[in-house]
């Protein structure tokens, strides 16, 4: 699989984050950003491409997580409105996985497989 995935975990609750809104961006030649896709977690927390089948270049990317719109669902005051992650990708025949732990006062991320 050649894309770009995602999985947010609720870490105060101990579960999956659904419903998390996130938008992919890649980085322009001017260092602006265009947006490559949006969607939302699903009930695993889980958005499985975010880039399709083939489609994934090499580049700078950058994954925003609107956690204000996830915590304000769950009625709990959070910290962050949202987080980004940039990251580079090097290989285009290579799977991205970039998970968020998150919680209304920290979040942390690494990369997955």
């Amino acid at each position: 699989m050649k894309s770009i995935s995602t999985h947010v975990l609720d870490i105060t609750r101990g579960k999956p984050a659904s419903g998390v809104p996130v938008t992919l961006e890649k980085k322009d030649l001017d260092g602006g950003y265009s947006k490559v896709n949006e969607g939302h977690t699903d009930a695993d927390g889980r958005v499985k491409e975010l880039v399709p089948e083939g489609e994934l270049t090499t580049g700078t990317y950058r994954i925003t997580f609107d956690t204000g719109s996830y915590f304000s669902a769950q009625k709990v005051e959070g910290f962050y409105p949202e987080a980004s992650i940039a990251f580079t990708v090097r290989e285009a025949e290579a799977h991205y996985h970039v998970p968020l732990l998150l919680s209304p006062f920290g979040y942390s991320t690494y990369r997955g497989s």
